[in-house]
């Protein structure tokens, strides 16, 4: 399914391949029969044949964003008091100390300090940001390597178009990336909680093309399975 693009700011790169379709050819020579092999057998490279050999590019979302929200919460803290001291007043409240265990009179003794439980409210502030990666298929990953000028087009949109029959745009929308942030952002509240304003604010979208070389095999009974190459990596996937 495509992508909407015109509702957000998307910004596109194409990293560079560091190999080419010769190089990429002989790989494909060396390991055809791999993925055909099983635990009894393994086929011959004469009978593995190389009905095709393309260049992709295949569509991954980089998502990022910032998450703040401030709440009130109840919670209970406890204040140590002097051991004649048997309550505190706190506004219009009285807070009485806690009873001490026969264990704490045995240890303590009476002049040990006294404790009392304040039941309050704390007004929270929360604030993260961070960027999630997601490949093709929606999956969150890591990307094997860093994205720099160094392995970056200059002209990705010219890549782009002049390879746009083989140009594979990710097949998940902006707004599932975007929950997905969302829900990573957002940290579970506590109960009791009350007045919560939160609120998230998008960065960037980035789509990143990665150049994908896929080569079509087939052996002697037909059986067809596809060999890809990462042309960043100059790795078999």
């Amino acid at each position: 399914m495509g992508l909407v693009t015109n509702t957000y700011d998307v910004k596109t790169i194409v990293i560079k391949k560091f190999i080419e379709e010769s190089e990429a050819m002989e790989m494909v020579e060396q390991k055809k029969t791999d993925p055909f092999k099983s635990l009894l057998s393994r086929p011959k490279k004469e009978d593995i044949h190389i009905d095709s050999l393309k260049l992709f590019y295949e569509g991954s979302l980089i998502i990022s964003g910032k998450y703040n929200a401030n709440y009130f919460r109840k919670a209970v803290h406890t204040i140590d008091v002097d051991s004649n001291v048997h309550e505190i007043v706190l506004g219009d409240g009285f807070f009485p100390v806690r009873s001490k265990s026969g264990l704490e009179k045995t240890f303590v003794g009476k002049r040990g300090k006294n404790k009392i439980d304040l039941s309050l409210e704390e007004h929270v502030f929360v604030e993260g940001e961070d960027e999630l990666t997601f490949d093709h298929h929606g999956l969150e990953i890591e990307l094997p390597f860093k994205i720099d000028s160094k392995n970056i087009e200059n002209y990705p949109d010219k890549i782009l178009e002049e390879n746009q029959d083989n140009v594979k745009k990710p097949e998940f929308s902006y707004e599932s990336a975007i929950e997905n942030l969302k829900i990573h952002l957002k940290k579970p509240l506590e109960e009791n909680v009350r007045d919560l304003k939160d609120e998230f604010m998008l960065h960037d979208i980035i789509e990143v093309y990665l150049p994908i070389f896929e080569a079509r095999l087939s052996d002697v009974k037909k059986k067809v399975k596809i060999l890809r190459i990462d042309a960043v990596r100059k790795k078999i996937l």
